[in-house]
């Protein structure tokens, strides 16, 4: 098939409550997707970015300018242009992996559209619907955080996953368990600690917890590793991991026993599936961690999430923890727990272009032309 036409889309999504981690609050989520038409077949990608570089060096405005200026151009001139083609053609191109990422997503629908496959049946999926939890954010008060779990529990959600930070963190966790008891619960730091902080990172190891979610920074690996020889928790990692072979050298050197597996962080859902089969080969269970996706990144994500190698209950939670209506497509709702697996062509969920329109913030068609 051939690049045939490429739009991108800046959408801004209020939140139905602040989401706040311990790089920052967000109250509306700044979405960025791309359209693309593969012969005149049309397919649909999301930018896991956030506006600032925060997470990960990428951010919305800079993933905009790659895509338009460099990779576009350079699928253009594909002359059979594929899903698993997207990576190599894009492999000249350091870095980016967000931004590829959308690309290929969008490639993969439309490819899949036209053969009348769903991404679920290509990715290999083996169940109908993925057990979901919940990430919650810092909230201002112990209160208030156990009256958001409650609901959150009350609501269907299989596994809680509290997001700490220095001076947030035992207190939250010991009244969690205290109010809720043995309910499947981890924690997820986004990188707020240091290797210092091991003597009270182990303090967690009081609770029970399924996890500690990438308590030290994204480069420190071989601190990771002598962390989990001072804490009983599990260690697992989250931005660290940035392909199948960073997911091999982290198990390899004891970082971590348990890894999520986000799709942009790595570069797309074809190297994520790949992260999952080295994981699966170690016998180290994963779980889908996600970016507050709309439905076309949630859809990727859950049949993502129904490989046979993700075991622990992930983040792909139901339309409705973020958005009062999920503008972009239709929701995923909880049902006893889960969220089904979309099973239509291609992602399997269709985009509201008018709700669309009314939440965009600028829209661009690209020319599609070659590059040298």
């Amino acid at each position: 098939m051939k690049l045939t036409g490429a739009e991108l889309i800046h959408a801004r999504l209020p939140l139905v409550a602040p989401f706040e981690t311990s790089f920052g609050a967000q109250n509306e989520r700044d979405v960025l997707l791309v359209r693309v038409e593969l012969d005149g077949q049309e397919g649909w990608g999301e930018c896991g970015a956030l506006p600032d570089p925060v997470y990960s060096q990428e951010y919305i405005e800079a993933a905009a300018l790659t895509i338009r200026r460099f990779f576009v151009p350079a699928l253009a001139a594909a002359d059979q242009l594929t899903a698993p083609r997207v990576a190599t053609t894009l492999s000249r191109f350091i870095g980016h992996r967000m931004a590829k990422t959308a690309l290929e997503l969008a490639v993969l629908d439309a490819e899949l559209r036209a053969a009348g496959m769903s991404a679920a049946d290509y990715l290999g999926a083996v169940r109908d619907s993925v057990p979901t939890g919940v990430s919650v954010g810092i909230h201002p008060s112990i209160p208030a955080l156990l009256e958001a779990v409650e609901r959150y529990l009350v609501q269907g959600y299989m596994r809680i996953k509290l997001k700490i930070k220095p001076g947030w963190d035992i207190e939250p966790v010991r009244a969690v368990r205290e109010r809720f008891g043995d309910i499947p619960l981890q924690v997820d730091a986004n990188t707020a600690y240091d290797l210092a902080d091991a003597r009270h990172l182990a303090r967690l190891d009081d609770f029970d917890l399924l996890m500690i979610e990438q308590p030290l920074g994204e480069e420190d690996l071989t601190e990771h590793a002598e962390l989990a020889r001072l804490v009983r928790t599990p260690i697992c990692l989250d931005e660290s991991v940035t392909s199948a072979k960073g997911a091999a050298d982290a198990v390899r050197i004891g970082a971590c026993s348990v890894v999520n597996i986000k799709a942009g962080r790595v570069g797309g859902y074809l190297e994520a599936r790949a992260v999952h089969d080295v994981c699966a080969a170690n016998g180290v269970p994963v779980w889908c961690g996600g970016m507050l996706e709309t439905g076309i990144g949630r859809a990727a994500n859950v049949a993502l999430a129904a490989l046979p190698g993700f075991t622990i209950t992930g983040d792909t939670s139901a339309s409705d923890r973020y958005y009062a209506r999920d503008i972009i497509t239709e929701p995923f709702v909880l049902q006893d727990g889960h969220v089904p697996v979309p099973c239509g062509p291609g992602l399997g969920v269709t985009v509201d272009t008018d709700a669309l329109r009314r939440f965009t913030v600028e829209r661009e068609d690209l020319h599609v032309f070659a590059i040298g």
